[in-house]
């Protein structure tokens, strides 16, 4: 469970790091954003796929 957290603590630390250093995630093409006159709706599609393989690759590592 202590490296689960020290994990978790790591990936959070790094995910601030890249938005300090200006890396647009959560606005990459492909992330859709509807708005209307009283309403906004935003869908990640590109960031999430992104992200989803990035977290896919390191648990693969971490597996082995």
């Amino acid at each position: 469970m202590g490296k689960l957290l020290v994990l978790v603590g790591i990936l959070i630390a790094a995910a601030g790091l890249l938005m300090m250093w200006g890396v647009p995630l959560g606005r990459l093409p492909g992330d859709f954003v509807f708005r209307k006159s009283n309403a906004t709706i935003y869908f990640p599609l590109t960031t999430s796929i992104l992200v989803s393989i990035i977290l896919t690759l390191l648990f693969a590592v971490l597996r082995r």
